[in-house]
């Protein structure tokens, strides 16, 4: 386990804040109770800080019918809707929401050359509504394998994320699990699959990132 670069400066710039504050106030209090609560507050938050931007060292699985989960968390959406952006058309949705305590990394759930990708700038909705797919700051990216089949996976922030992180390019050739981006402190990832893929998750279930098999093709 390591910590993910987009992590790196903020952990560093969190750990100099809190150093420098709990010196302060070792130096000017004369309360000692209120010394050990800020030390170990402070503690406790940097742990936080640390675990978020925590990375997993997982095993590499690849399978070209096999569509992985893109992210940590629990599925709460799986139904057939219209994908109004790109497929103008029936598709079925599955949403898999990341609280806090979740790793915010994302991941490609199949391998293909990106065919589409756009940010679109939104609101800070809470992540488990459903109007925050339509709403909310999100990316669209949309995948196409080497059989031609094309999946969408859109990346949503939450009411406390305020930043997504997308590595994604149009026309760029991605492989399997390799990393689609991060978004930051609670959010969610949709994954818009064709009528005929085979689902195998269930609502509730907690899925791990390019582990778990969300459906086939």
């Amino acid at each position: 386990m390591t910590i993910h670069k987009e992590g790196r400066p903020i952990v560093a710039l969190v750990f100099i804040v809190l150093v420098a504050s709990n010196l302060l106030v070792y130096f000017l209090s004369s309360y000692l109770m209120l010394t050990w609560a800020i030390g170990v507050v402070s503690f406790l938050f940097f742990l936080f800080i640390v675990r978020f931007f925590r990375k997993p060292n997982r095993p590499l699985i690849t399978d070209d019918n096999t569509i992985y989960a893109p992210a940590d968390g629990t599925v709460m959406v799986i139904e057939e809707t219209t994908e109004d952006e790109y497929f103008k058309d029936k598709r079925i949705q599955v949403s898999i929401f990341m609280s806090v305590w979740n790793i915010h990394i994302n991941w490609f759930p199949v391998a293909g050359i990106i065919k589409y990708f756009k940010y679109h700038p939104g609101k800070f909705l809470v992540a488990r509504l459903p109007k925050s797919s339509a709403e909310n700051e999100c990316t669209t990216v949309v995948l196409e394998d080497k059989n031609k089949r094309q999946i969408l996976v859109r990346q949503i922030a939450g009411i406390l994320a305020r930043r997504i992180i997308s590595y994604a390019k149009e026309g760029i050739e991605v492989k399997q699990n390799s990393e689609l981006g991060f978004i930051r402190f609670g959010s969610r990832v949709d994954v818009f699959l064709p009528l005929d893929a085979k689902i195998n998750v269930q609502l509730g279930q907690k899925t791990k990132g390019t582990q778990t098999v969300v459906a086939t093709f």
